[in-house]
């Protein structure tokens, strides 16, 4: 892994309004989870009766996300057709189906946990005031069911939660941040942005005049592409919290 970029010093910057955080391998490690479930969902489809050898259908399975997307409703029938009529012989097709979906619903509601680091700095800011909010990319439901089953919406100002779906912008476009800011009623440049990946998340934040922190502590795929442009690097965030004492003016008390 490359090592991580120091932060930038400590300066004088405008103050804040609200602190945007991205979900995805940022709240949590997306990435670690999803590997995690899939790997539930082989397991109890073996059990059920699905003839393959596990690593080989994990394997597979990955290939079909990568290939249809994360947001593909039929994942696990997509692998029962790479793996050939063999796999099911002998069982019904939609019980193999029905066996990962469960186990991977299951693993949701048994590991899907805010990150350590994170869940401190939320509370911190949330304890001294902070106005926070969310700008995240994908199906509006699906990412709103992630902050529920993180409990971490209690954190976050309702009026300043924005998914890409609903905004009809995407990531990378610089418009989602500057239609974010604007619908939550602030000025992009008093507004700092958590995000994952450098290209997708972090640069077009910056692009738009917000304060930016390329956050690496999810070990998330993305994890090591490159950030060229941002106010801070952190692998841990409880280290915003001085920076934001110290460079922002934000009253938020020391870990």
């Amino acid at each position: 892994m490359a090592e991580p970029v120091p932060s930038v010093a400590p300066r004088t910057l405008p103050r804040l309004d609200i602190l945007f955080f991205d979900v995805d391998d940022t709240l949590y490690s997306t990435t670690e989870f999803a590997e995690h479930a899939r790997r539930n969902a082989v397991h109890a489809m073996i059990e059920v009766g699905l003839k393959a050898a596990f690593e080989t259908a994990v394997a597979e399975l990955d290939e079909v996300v990568a290939e249809f997307s994360s947001n593909y409703p039929d994942h696990f029938g997509r692998l029962l057709d790479r793996l050939g009529p063999e796999a099911s012989r002998g069982v019904n097709r939609a019980v193999l189906t029905a066996a990962g979906v469960v186990a991977y619903h299951r693993t949701k509601e048994r590991d899907m946990r805010i990150l350590p680091d994170v869940a401190e700095v939320l509370a911190r800011c949330r304890d001294a005031g902070v106005r926070l909010g969310v700008i995240s990319a994908g199906l509006q439901v699906k990412q709103a069911e992630k902050l529920l089953r993180l409990n971490a919406l209690a954190y976050f100002d309702p009026q300043a939660i924005f998914f890409s779906d609903q905004l009809g912008v995407g990531k990378p476009n610089p418009k989602i941040y500057l239609k974010a800011c604007q619908l939550a009623g602030v000025n992009p440049t008093r507004a700092l942005y958590v995000g994952d990946r450098g290209a997708h998340d972090v640069e077009p934040a910056a692009q738009v005049g917000m304060r930016t922190v390329h956050y690496r502590g999810a070990g998330g795929k993305y994890a090591d592409e490159p950030c060229r442009r941002a106010d801070h690097h952190l692998t841990d965030l409880r280290d915003l919290l001085p920076i934001l004492r110290e460079a922002y003016g934000v009253a938020v008390g020391a870990p």
